[in-house]
């Protein structure tokens, strides 16, 4: 397996020299300064390349190149956004990148409601409360029939926290859930936008008519105009599992557990149609059982995010160690070993030592990732 590393660019206070030094092979990014929906030129996707094999490496993989909302709902420009994205596919392939991460997941790319949980160590993780989810979603989003999506004791507590939490908490909620973690990613909300609730709103009300069925249709649309493009290039797809697994905030989710991903995998029938299978994502699905869906999909893999969760009794959960959790990764690195060239990627290290003053995008620190490297290393070398 091929090690490598989500870099956001040259602005990324991480240097290719520090990854490099911690023995990365590849490098995971993306043009991060083109607005969704826009083309990815030749010039910039080669100017991008050049900039990281001058630095002894190479631009392995692509995470991401984004999915337009519209696409997602079937909106009036769909069509044109996904000839631009037919345009980039073609273009990277041009250029031999030719593996791409995406996601299908409808306003959010993933959600935790504490981004700087302590643990016992005294390190910081990504954490999911689902009391603490179920309150931002009645009482700040104010979501019309949220309540129906809770059960009674959740609801039971979200209302005990309402008599508690303090104003700054719910900032925090808002910034953790709405803000840090979507702008770095997909850009729909960033840093500095006035009144992020408002506009997560008008987001959310995009999805008010669409149901499972139609996201599942409207996924096998765009998959089959994009396949031929990345079969015709030599590109791989790789659609990453819904985080977490499981219905939130009244939208459609369609890549959670093993009848999902058979299901995409068989609407547009192409090796070029695979999986990124995150660990972590998957899980934190309590229904899933991720050293079973690795080894009937390893096949259809084309990039792997190895980290792992601790799953709760009451749902809540963590990010786990790299060594721990219901990831397994070692059996995981046991099945995937077979793929040649497979690239893979540590994720969500724990926030650490001389780090936890930094300002790295949430789950991306330096150190806590290294050391998720380091064990994964040895995971690797022992296999």
């Amino acid at each position: 397996m091929e090690k490598t590393w989500r870099w956001f660019g040259k602005n990324d206070r991480i240097t290719l020299s520090d990854l490099k030094q911690i023995g990365v092979e590849g490098i995971v990014t993306a043009l991060h300064q083109v607005p969704n929906g826009e083309i990815w030129t030749v010039e910039d996707i080669n100017d991008l390349k050049q900039y990281i094999e001058n630095a002894g490496l190479r631009w392995s993989v692509v995470e991401s190149l984004p999915v337009s909302e519209s696409i997602k709902y079937g909106g009036k420009d769909r069509d044109r956004l996904i000839e631009n994205y037919k345009i980039s596919l073609a273009n990277l392939g041009k250029s031999n990148v030719r593996t791409v991460c995406y996601n299908f997941m409808p306003v959010i790319d993933w959600i935790r409601t504490d981004l700087n949980k302590k643990q016992d160590s005294g390190v910081y993780a990504l954490y999911f409360d689902r009391v603490r989810f179920a309150y931002f979603d009645i009482y700040i989003l104010k979501r019309r029939g949220a309540e129906k999506d809770y059960d009674p004791g959740i609801l039971e507590k979200a209302r005990e926290l309402d008599t508690v939490i303090s104003e700054k908490e719910k900032d925090e909620l808002i910034d953790a859930i709405i803000v840090k973690t979507q702008g770095f990613v997909n850009g729909n909300i960033k840093e500095g936008d006035k009144n992020p609730v408002a506009i997560f709103n008008r987001l959310l009300d995009d999805y008010k008519d669409i149901d499972k069925h139609q996201l599942r249709e409207n996924f096998k649309y765009f998959l089959e105009q994009v396949i031929p493009v990345a079969e015709a290039y030599g590109v791989n797809l790789c659609v990453h599992p819904d985080d977490p697994p499981f219905p939130v905030l009244g939208l459609p989710r369609i890549v959670t557990c093993e009848e999902d991903i058979d299901w995409f995998l068989k609407a547009v029938d192409s090796p070029h149609n695979g999986l990124t299978f995150c660990a972590g994502s998957l899980s934190a699905g309590i229904h899933n059982d991720v050293v079973a869906l690795a080894r009937k999909f390893a096949h259809r893999t084309h990039f792997v995010h190895l980290r792992s969760t601790h799953v709760f009794p009451n749902g809540d959960f963590v990010e786990a160690s790299h060594l721990e959790g219901r990831g397994h990764l070692l059996e995981l690195i046991k099945i995937f070993k077979a793929m040649p060239h497979l690239p893979m990627r540590v994720d969500h290290g724990p926030l650490m030592l001389t780090d936890i003053e930094k300002p790295y995008n949430p789950g991306y620190s330096f150190l806590g990732r290294m050391k998720a490297l380091g064990e994964v290393s040895g995971m690797m070398a022992a296999v």
